[in-house]
């Protein structure tokens, strides 16, 4: 969650990977700044790379599955 909680972008309650980018960039109310929003490339990239650590996890849960029924 954001530290900008008082920002009213709206975007703080949200989890990753939909909250304010603030692990992707810098959030998008940065006082000074004024709001920046992720464009779509970069929410394609974030959520591309979200699956990705989808999918490994997946494949590690598979490999463990396997593992345990060959065990017996």
């Amino acid at each position: 969650m954001c530290h900008h909680s008082e920002c009213g972008c709206g975007q703080h309650a949200r989890p990753a990977p939909y909250h304010c980018g603030h692990h992707s960039g810098g959030c998008c109310c940065v006082p000074g700044h004024g709001r920046r929003f992720r464009t779509r490339e970069e929410m394609v990239e974030e959520l591309e790379g979200y699956m990705d650590q989808l999918k490994a996890e997946a494949k590690a849960v598979e490999e463990r599955i396997a593992e345990l029924k060959k065990q017996g």
